[in-house]
């Protein structure tokens, strides 16, 4: 007989219909009640077992953990809580799963000790709803890139170029290290490297997405990039995943629309696709939130939060208006800030950006034309000479999720740019290339994928929400 999912069967009203089911037993009461589930919703399936006719042996074998196939008749729960449930008629024990030493047993775990057994924490509820609607995001994007008419690029994951210019890259290499060879003056000979030269893993596909979309003129990357940061914050992980779409023709009020169009798309979908699973982590958010001071709480719920996003148009903002509303903000004033603002040309902190969100504005917001001092080399420089057509989306609960910019299109400009920073203009002949050759104006943005994630899931920490979290000193699985 054809296996039938548990989700399927749930929103199913065909009652006395016989059915196969596959799955892992969540827990196992009274000899008789098995609560089942196979990964397809977060909810489980009551499956009744008729004990006194079922082998003493096989009733042993079902625990919290173990694999089986029921077959049975749906028929309408006779309990609270459901609306179906499975007669069973037949048992199979697929996998067998020892409760002395299976650590994911049916009571509240601390995420610290979830993240030590993270090849078996996808069997929680929690990580298992976080999952589902990371999958769903994930669709989310490509959905709404490709109906938009971008195409899908695959940057480098091994590169000889640091797009950031912030130089902290995990060096790619097969030389021996307790080998290494020497040129003549004694250091180490770059020539003899796989590629002949030094070479890194990605920390973003920007600058080769922009190549791109000045032939395809829409392109978006969707892959991992990495960092070599030694943080050890919720907020950073050494190893994530980057949304970059870079589209040519398009100013800095494009992109800003382009970002604003976007966040608001892939939530929405969530939203309507993944009801159960929000409805879950929602509870879950609300519940851990009465344990915590009235200070530390949430001053919304998820679901709360993510319809505030989509709901609410992004207030656009300029760096220097968002400056001086810090600057003489109460919370400064009062000093009650980590990182007081008292000039312009201030890095801003998630504590300044949530300030600007949650408390002034009310609402979702974008900065744009930042100081030149604190941005990167590719972004357009403004007439004033002094600031950037760079912007930055500012969400509840979390700061910056996207960072983006118009990007400089004009040689010149960009040379001299390079050559104030100390960058090596002989790496990047191909990107200023792309400035001699047709030149257009052109923008783009990046979004962390797990900080997407981070935000629609409304976990606490980044590394709950990606399968096996990089970090530094951490990649045990």
């Amino acid at each position: 007989m054809k296996r039938t999912n548990v989700a399927e069967l749930l929103s199913s009203d065909k009652f006395l219909q016989e059915v196969t089911l596959k799955g892992w037993v969540r827990t196992f009461r009274a000899n008789r009640f098995i609560a089942l589930n196979d990964g397809s919703t977060i909810n489980n399936i009551q499956c009744v077992v008729d004990f006194e006719n079922t082998d003493e042996s096989i009733l042993k074998r079902i625990t919290t953990g173990a694999a089986v196939s029921v077959k049975g008749t749906l028929i309408e729960s006779q309990g609270k809580g459901q609306n179906v449930e499975l007669k069973v008629s037949e048992i199979e024990i697929l996998g067998d799963c020892n409760p002395e030493e299976y650590p994911i047993q049916p009571k509240k775990h601390s995420f610290e000790f979830l993240r030590e057994n993270a090849h078996l924490r996808i069997r929680t509820n929690t990580f298992s709803a976080v999952m589902r609607l990371r999958s769903a995001l994930s669709f989310a994007v490509h959905k709404y890139f490709i109906e938009k008419g971008f195409y899908n690029f695959h940057a480098p994951i091994i590169t000889g170029s640091d797009a950031e210019g912030a130089g902290e890259m995990f060096n790619v290499t097969t030389l021996d290290a307790e080998k290494l060879p020497k040129t003549e003056d004694g250091s180490i000979d770059r020539s003899k490297e796989f590629f002949g030269k030094t070479t890194s893993l990605t920390v973003s596909g920007q600058l080769e997405a922009e190549t791109y979309a000045m032939a395809l003129g829409k392109v978006y990357t969707f892959g991992p990039t990495f960092r070599a940061e030694n943080s050890n914050t919720t907020r950073h992980l050494s190893e994530f995943w980057m949304i970059e779409p870079e589209v040519a023709f398009n100013n800095l009020d494009d992109n800003m629309d382009l970002a604003e169009d976007f966040i608001k798309s892939v939530i929405s979908y969530v939203l309507v696709n993944c009801k159960d699973d929000l409805a879950f982590l929602d509870t879950r958010l609300t519940d851990e939130d009465k344990s915590k001071p009235a200070i530390e709480r949430n001053e919304m719920t998820l679901l709360e939060k993510l319809n505030f996003v989509v709901e609410n148009n992004f207030k656009r903002v300029s760096y220097t208006e968002a400056i001086d509303i810090l600057r003489n903000c109460k919370p400064n004033k009062k000093k009650k800030f980590q990182y007081p603002i008292n000039e312009w040309g201030a890095d801003l902190q998630s504590e300044h950006e949530r300030f600007l969100v949650e408390k002034h504005f009310k609402c979702p917001v974008i900065l744009f034309d930042y100081p030149a001092s604190i941005k990167a080399f590719y972004m357009r420089l403004n007439d004033d000479g002094k600031t950037v057509r760079a912007m930055d989306v500012l969400f509840p609960g979390i700061g910056e999720i996207v960072g983006g910019s118009q990007r400089e299109e004009r040689l010149d400009v960009l040379k001299q740019k390079i050559t104030a920073l100390n960058i090596d203009e002989d790496e990047l002949w191909w990107y200023l290339d792309t400035r001699k050759f047709g030149t257009a104006v052109h923008s783009g943005f990046g979004l962390g994928f797990e900080r997407l994630v981070q935000f629609t899931t409304g976990m606490g920490n980044i590394r709950d929400v990606i399968p096996y979290p990089r970090t530094p000193q951490n990649a045990e699985f």
